[in-house]
């Protein structure tokens, strides 16, 4: 048969989601997404989700709470068979999740039960996982918990940012939810439970979490770097003598062998071009930086404009 589904999210990790759904053989019958930004800042800022609902006529709701009793009301006159959520940011009432009779399903970057929460590509890159993936499990009222309907693995790549993994995983996630579909439409769908014992949680991250810190490893630096592409961005202070600390975005770093004695976060002797920073295991070469108000740069370009010396200090001091 033919299902009615509606479609929660607003990032653009979900809009691949929702086109594949109004492109396959049932009928979408609303969009829920997060209301308009209004105020100074977000005049230019659109949702595509939205745009693309209105451009294929699908109906769109824009609650403020989507639990709410008045947005339950609306949803229930849909009369959707299965709620399908991506990157929709609520935590959503078991009145919410029992309106629909297939229930509600989550698309998930992570393999769950590692890195539920918020961030879950940002938090595999940063701690050096070597893949992650999609899971499509069925939403309960704990976070990230309930059982899983289907995983699909994937490798992550030595220089893949957040940035592309996001954007590679929203297409992967693609057809591994209009599988999950057909099995529950079939009824032939089989839901595993979670090995809670084994969860971690990725929670939001926050412009804090870009400052780098020179005491870790060159490895570990590299997976922060690539992780925080592109937001919060990764970035340091130059210690300047007789200036104030420079505040620079460090977009890209390449991990370096060396076995120089010197404390963390100290600018080493290199060769013309480069800039290589002593960290807490080997080094690291700033391939690419951005001083504050300005464009991002080479190294080379960098050094052209700012004289950083050997023995200077990259970091807090």
């Amino acid at each position: 048969m033919t299902l009615r589904i509606a479609m929660l999210g607003t990032g653009a990790f979900a809009l691949p989601t929702f086109q594949g759904l109004l492109d396959s053989r049932h009928s979408v019958v609303g969009l829920v997404t997060q209301p308009d930004r209004t105020g100074a800042g977000h005049h230019h800022h659109l949702n595509p989700l939205k745009e693309l609902a209105i451009a294929r006529e699908v109906p769109v709701f824009q609650p403020v709470k989507a639990s709410a009793p008045e947005s339950l009301d609306v949803l229930a006159g849909w009369q959707a068979d299965l709620f399908v959520v991506a990157a929709y940011g609520q935590i959503l009432s078991t009145k919410f999740l029992n309106l629909p009779r297939l229930g509600a399903i989550n698309v998930h970057a992570s393999i769950l039960p590692k890195h539920r929460g918020a961030s879950p590509i940002q938090h595999a890159v940063w701690v050096g996982d070597s893949e992650t993936g999609i899971t499509i499990f069925q939403i309960v009222r704990e976070l990230d918990a309930g059982p899983v309907l289907t995983i699909e693995r994937t490798p992550i790549g030595s220089a893949e940012t957040s940035g592309d993994l996001e954007e590679r995983l929203a297409a992967f996630a693609v057809p591994v939810l209009l599988r999950v579909v057909e099995q529950l439409d079939a009824g032939t769908a089989t839901p595993q439970p979670q090995d809670h014992s084994l969860a971690t949680y990725a929670r939001r991250l926050n412009k804090a979490d870009g400052e780098i810190r020179w005491t870790q490893t060159a490895v570990e630096i590299a997976c922060h770097v690539r992780a925080m592409q592109p937001w919060p961005k990764a970035f340091s202070h130059w210690r300047r003598p007789d200036h104030a600390p420079l505040r620079v975005i460090v977009p890209r770093v390449s991990a370096i062998a060396d076995t120089t004695a010197a404390p963390s976060g100290t600018v080493l002797p290199s060769p013309p071009g480069q800039l290589l920073v002593k960290v807490g295991e080997d080094a690291v070469s700033l391939e690419s930086l951005q001083p504050e108000g300005k464009r991002p740069m080479t190294a080379a370009d960098f050094l052209r404009g700012y004289p950083v010396q050997p023995g200077q200090r990259f970091g807090d001091g």
